[in-house]
C-alpha cells in the first residue's frame, strides 16, 4: 500500500505542471480608442444665403429740388416717401483657422473667412413732380439699389464639446465688405425748371438725376454654430452670422442736365441708406491638418 500511495503521489506531482500549462490565459482588455482632438489648423469652404431689408430716404438739397418734389413745400408739405425693399442672395467662399482644445469640454479658436456674394435688391419711391405752390405734376420715381459684392470676417471662437466629435460654438469679431449703391430719379414725361440759381432739365424723362457709391465698409459680426467631426481630419458645420457694416451711406443724386439759359448749379438730392446689417446662414466643410 505504501508503494502504491507513493506511486500515485509521484504521478500527481508530475502531472500538475502540464495541467497548469494547459489552463487558458485571460486576454488583456482591448486598448481604448484615442479621443478625437480638435486642436490644429484647418481650411475649408462654405455656401449659404444672406438677406436684409434696407430703407432709403430722399432729401432735396436746394430750393429748386425742394419746390419741384415736395407738394406744398412752402407749408412743410410732403416730400418723396422712403423706399423700403429687400436684398437677398446666395454666397460662397473659403475659411481657415486654428483650434486649441483646452480640455475634454472646451475649445478656443480663431478664424478668418472670405465670401463672394449676390446679396442684392432694388426698390422704388413713387411721387409726383410739382411746382412751387402749385398742384401735383407729372408722375416720377426714385429707383434705389444696394449690392453686397463680397465680405469677410476675422473672428474668435469659444466652443463647448458635449461629446468628442460634436462642437457647439459662439463666434464674433471684425467684419468688412464691398457695398455698391445706385440711385436714379426717373420721370414719365420730360420736365425742366429753374429756381433760385438751381435747375434741372429732364427732357429725356429717364435718369435725369443719378448717383452712385462703391465703398468698403467695416464693422462687426456675431454668431453661433455647430460642427461635427466625420473622420479624424474632416468635419461639417452649420452656422449663423449677424453682420453689421456700420452706419448707412449718403449718396448724392445730381441732375444730369441743367435748365437752358444762364449758367446755374445742378439741382440734387441726398439718398440716405439705413444701416447695413445683414443675416447669413451657411454650411461648410473643413479639413484639419
Amino acid at each position: 500500500m505504501k508503494k502504491l500511495f507513493l506511486t500515485v503521489a509521484t504521478l500527481a506531482a508530475l502531472g500538475t505542471p502540464g495541467h497548469a500549462a494547459d489552463m487558458a490565459v485571460k486576454a488583456p482588455p482591448p486598448a481604448a480608442s484615442p479621443a478625437y482632438s480638435w486642436t490644429g489648423f484647418y481650411v475649408g469652404g462654405n455656401v449659404g444665403y444672406g438677406w436684409q431689408d434696407p430703407t432709403v430716404t430722399f432729401t432735396p438739397n436746394d430750393v429748386n429740388a425742394n419746390s419741384s418734389t415736395c407738394t406744398g413745400a412752402a407749408f412743410g408739405g410732403i416730400c418723396p416717401p422712403a423706399a423700403a425693399f429687400n436684398i437677398a442672395g446666395a454666397l460662397g467662399g473659403l475659411q481657415g483657422g486654428y483650434n486649441l482644445q483646452i480640455n475634454q469640454n472646451w475649445l478656443l479658436g480663431i478664424e478668418t473667412d472670405f465670401d463672394w456674394s449676390r446679396i442684392r435688391g432694388a426698390g422704388a419711391s413713387n411721387f409726383a413732380f410739382t411746382f412751387f405752390l402749385g398742384p401735383p405734376g407729372v408722375p416720377a420715381n426714385f429707383q434705389a439699389s444696394q449690392n453686397v459684392d463680397w465680405f469677410g470676417t476675422v473672428r474668435g471662437r469659444l466652443g463647448f464639446l458635449p461629446s468628442n466629435n460634436l462642437l457647439i460654438y459662439t463666434t464674433g469679431g471684425f467684419a468688412y465688405g464691398l457695398v455698391k449703391e445706385n440711385v436714379a430719379l426717373n420721370t414719365l414725361t420730360g420736365l425742366s425748371t429753374a429756381t433760385g440759381g438751381f435747375s434741372f432739365n429732364c427732357s429725356t424723362g429717364f435718369g435725369c438725376f443719378v448717383g452712385s457709391s462703391s465703398r468698403i465698409d467695416m464693422g462687426w459680426t456675431l454668431g453661433a454654430g455647430g460642427e461635427y467631426a466625420l473622420w479624424n481630419n474632416t468635419s461639417v458645420r452649420l452656422e449663423y452670422l449677424y453682420v453689421n457694416l456700420g452706419r448707412g451711406d449718403a449718396v448724392n443724386v445730381v441732375a444730369q442736365a441743367t435748365q437752358f439759359g444762364p449758367p446755374t448749379t445742378p439741382s440734387s438730392f441726398t439718398a440716405t441708406y439705413s444701416t447695413l446689417n445683414f443675416h447669413v446662414v451657411r454650411a461648410g466643410l473643413n479639413s484639419r491638418f
